[in-house]
């Protein structure tokens, strides 16, 4: 097939937020159609009526546009191929589905859902696979014809089920899993096509969608492997050749080894929290490219243009796809580490302001303070919600000082230290970490106090912490007068 005749899609449904599986999803499509100057599509299956939430597409769409994708045409980007939601094709689906009851390819069912349920227990309870069973076996046509009448008469409202050839092997190249193999006696019987509501099932909507946009490629997860063969089957049943499919290896949690759950409350699952976290759209899309697919070499840090240009889908893993949480912390960090000063001041400055310890709107005196609070912290942050919990101090009025913290100054060097500290930065007359630092040196070389017995002091009595940023651009954060009043509070807490 010529390059330029590649065309793949997205498909999500307005049900939820982005997950990190459909996001995975997405971005393997996107780069195998911008890797192969092909087209991208995004099509909204929304046939589901009863689970689609409000704004559930807008809130796909913002979120794909978030992590850096592009399409071709979609919803909101009208191609010849439209309308872009199964929602506004039903006029399309509709002479499709007469074609295959015409040709006796599929069939009005009116078994109800209780009849159903009756008979997957009693199948269950001969030690039997749960399938549908045809419900007119043994009938003629006129029989047939009755039934249906008498089911009409009660006002049953039927499904349309897809007639499923018997014994018949239903087969693929996979170009993730390899050749793939299903009887088609194991798929569970006839299968729905169209719900009681009118509305045509997934594996219906899907092939005709997919043909009628001249879809070329199906990259998909999975757990889409068992719909194959019945999409299979529909395309023979049109005679429409069917697309190329690729079906990408399960998420699993690196804790546990099990697939990803979005049960699992462990592990923060969907795009939208990421970004509310202060996670970087770049290094997200990095992070997900990773998840069941490897680029040759080492390396794991790369542009969006250099996954585009490297793109393999051959080097999709068959192996499942391990999702670590620090490993994502490690590749944002390396993000936040390059990333421009107003980018990080903006998204950590956002994260303040929504934890209450910024005002809603700050002061310009305000902002300058953050912008060097957060430049202390941008090499440490693997993600901006951090910057709250990371400079807690120079928010929350410290506890007194104890255990490790308490023995480090229990000496008889450290009140030295601390008054003389406090005598001279009272004095400068600018309290920046400049003339900090010329205060604490200054200490040393009248004292002859050096080392752990200069800083620790001054560090713990100040910050209350034994660990953290440069000590003289914190002392100048905390300012001059917190400053005093925590060391005279650690003067008397010691007693000394």
């Amino acid at each position: 097939m010529a390059k330029n005749s590649i065309r793949v899609r997205y498909a999500p449904s307005p049900t939820g937020h982005l997950h990190i599986g459909n996001a995975r999803t997405a971005i393997f499509n996107y780069l195998f159609a911008r890797h192969n100057k092909g087209k991208f599509i995004i099509r909204i299956e929304d046939t589901d009526t009863k689970r689609n939430v409000a704004d559930g597409e807008k809130s796909q769409l913002d979120n794909l546009k978030w992590l850096g994708l592009d399409w071709d045409e979609g919803p909101d980007k009208p191609g010849e191929y439209g309308p872009y939601r199964q929602s506004e094709r039903k006029s399309i689906y509709t002479p499709l589905i007469q074609k295959l009851l015409d040709e006796d390819k599929a069939y009005y069912s009116y078994r109800t859902e209780e009849e159903l349920t009756a008979d997957r227990e009693e199948q269950r309870a001969r030690g039997v696979m749960p399938h549908y069973e045809y419900e007119y076996a043994g009938m003629t046509d006129e029989e047939i014809k009755q039934s249906m009448a008498e089911s009409e008469a009660k006002g049953l409202k039927p499904v349309i089920r897809f007639r499923v050839p018997k014994n018949t092997e239903y087969a693929w190249d996979d170009i993730v899993k390899g050749h793939v193999s299903f009887n088609s006696d194991t798929i569970g019987g006839d299968f729905v096509i169209v719900k009681r509501d009118g509305m045509p099932t997934y594996n219906f909507a899907v092939i005709v969608d997919d043909h009628e946009m001249k879809i070329s490629h199906v990259f998909r997860g999975d757990d889409h492997v068992a719909n194959t063969p019945k999409q299979l089957m529909m395309y023979e049943a049109f005679g429409w050749e069917a697309p190329k499919f690729g079906h990408m290896s399960l998420i699993t949690s690196a804790d546990t080894g099990k697939k990803l759950s979005k049960r699992d409350e462990s592990i923060i699952q969907f795009i939208e929290q990421y970004r509310d976290l202060g996670y970087l759209p770049d290094a997200m899309f990095n992070f997900i490219t990773l998840l069941g697919w490897s680029p040759k070499g080492e390396d794991e840090i790369f542009s969006r243009q250099q996954f585009i240009k490297m793109y393999d889908e051959n080097r999709l893993s068959k192996s499942p796809a391990n999702f670590d949480n620090k490993k994502l912390e490690w590749i944002n960090n390396q993000y936040v580490k390059s990333s421009d000063e107003d980018v990080v001041m903006d998204l950590a400055l956002r994260q303040l302001i929504a934890k209450g310890n910024l005002p809603k709107q700050p002061d310009a005196k305000t902002i300058e303070w953050a912008r060097k609070l957060i430049n202390v912290y941008k090499q440490q942050m693997s993600y901006m919600a951090q910057i709250n919990e990371m400079a807690s101090v120079f928010f929350n009025e410290p506890e007194q000082i104890d255990g490790e913290s308490l023995e480090e100054i229990n000496n008889d060097t450290a009140p030295v230290v601390l008054k003389e500290f406090a005598e001279r930065i009272s004095k400068i007359d600018i309290f920046d970490k400049v003339e900090i630092l010329s205060t604490i040196k200054s200490i040393q070389k009248d004292t002859g106090i050096k080392g752990r017995k200069l800083w620790m002091p001054i560090r713990i009595a100040v910050t209350h912490e034994m660990h953290g940023p440069e000590l003289p651009e914190s002392i100048e954060l905390i300012g001059r007068e917190k400053a005093l009043e925590h060391i005279d509070q650690t003067l008397k807490q010691i007693n000394k």
